[in-house]
């Protein structure tokens, strides 16, 4: 892998709803963000590790730690209504503009996972670059299934499977395997990122992580149980 230039970013706006200022926010003694840029370094993969942020407060936790802040996301980029995927190709040509270089990979690290190990950031890039995948994406094993027991309501107030078989599945095991993204790593081809306006390609692989590395921090309550989970390691 030392042959490819892969560039990290790690996209963290100040304006988050379901926990004030979680990006920030002290877990476990720390703020949430420093996790994230501590794997990505003991990685050994990046030679810049890039904040994308509007806020100065990140921006200047985020240095503390390590990473690399040299432009603040625009107003427009930090909207509720701003797509993650326009937020990470902005960074990646903002950093190959700036360090005047053409990375072949990219990997974005979202702050808000931050039980993921250094390993699975590892792991995630071999498996890529190993299939040829344009993109990856990482994932658990699906708590629900939209074969057996997730279901939609439509517009009339049905209620209906999310999805079906010619035959009908009556154990959750006999059903297809599904996966809940765990919005901990996402790795993109550089034309890819730039190219496409989509998360599913052809060639997308998908890095399946355990459960219990796999919480993305949401809300009030996926912050207690992070919390809990990383006291429960520190104990061990």
């Amino acid at each position: 892998m030392n042959d490819y230039k892969v560039l990290c970013t790690i996209c963290a706006r100040g304006g988050s709803k379901g926990v004030k200022n979680k990006n920030i926010k002290e877990i476990n003694g720390k703020p949430l963000i420093s996790y994230t840029i501590e794997q990505a370094k003991k990685s050994g993969l990046f030679e810049h590790i890039v904040i994308s942020t509007d806020s100065d407060d990140i921006a200047n936790i985020a240095k503390e730690y390590g990473a690399e802040v040299f432009f603040k996301r625009s107003a427009e980029m930090a909207s509720d209504t701003a797509g993650k995927l326009d937020v990470i190709k902005d960074a990646f040509r903002r950093s190959e503009a700036y360090y005047n270089e053409r990375f072949d990979y990219l990997m974005d690290l979202d702050a808000t996972a931050p039980l993921r190990e250094v390993e699975d950031i590892v792991k995630s890039l071999e498996q890529c670059i190993k299939d040829d995948n344009d993109n990856l994406i990482t994932a658990m094993p699906g708590r629900r299934s939209p074969y057996f027991n997730l279901v939609e309501v439509n517009k009339e107030g049905k209620v209906y499977l999310s999805k079906t078989l010619d035959d009908t599945v009556v154990r959750r095991q006999d059903a297809p395997k599904s996966y809940d993204m765990n919005a901990s790593i996402y790795i993109w081809k550089r034309d890819v990122i730039l190219n496409e306006t989509s998360l599913f390609l052809e060639k997308t692989g998908l890095y399946v992580m355990p459960e219990e590395r796999s919480i993305d921090i949401d809300t009030e309550l996926d912050y207690k149980f992070v919390e809990f989970m990383m006291k429960e390691q520190n104990a061990k």
